[in-house]
């Protein structure tokens, strides 16, 4: 039922609304240290992040396939790789930050936050779920 109350609890858009609001503060110091370019690249990265928390808010479980088998096992595994690219995701992200924070080259971390973006988005939509 759409009035339940887990389904307008505003926690499940707490740490979504709190990366956005990171990534809003981010951009501003940058560009307000003349850096308009880094900063733009800044905010995407953390409001794709975010946008990301966001799609995946109501997840209640993984879903299985049978690239991974069944079974316990299979669950272990899907939540094994599904935690190692959530712990890669944020230090992607965050060393992006940090970097641009510094005031040092970000490029290698743009193209790896562009990398799992992209595949992200991919696999959610080649894995049958779409947007």
């Amino acid at each position: 039922m759409w009035i339940a109350p887990e389904r307008r609890s505003l926690s499940r858009w707490a740490v979504p609304g709190l990366v956005l609001g990171a990534g809003v503060v981010v951009g501003a110091v940058l560009a307000a240290d003349g850096r308009s370019g880094t900063a733009l690249i800044a905010l995407a990265s953390l409001a794709g992040y975010a946008a990301y928390l966001a799609y995946r808010r109501n997840e209640p479980a993984l879903p299985l396939s049978e690239g991974f088998g069944s079974g316990t096992r299979a669950r272990a595994h899907l939540r094994a790789a599904a935690m190692t690219g959530d712990v890669l995701t944020v230090a992607v992200v965050g060393g992006l930050v940090v970097q641009a924070l510094r005031g040092a080259d970000i490029t290698a971390y743009v193209w790896l936050a562009a990398v799992a973006g992209v595949t992200y988005l991919l696999s959610a939509i080649a894995g049958g779920r779409g947007l």
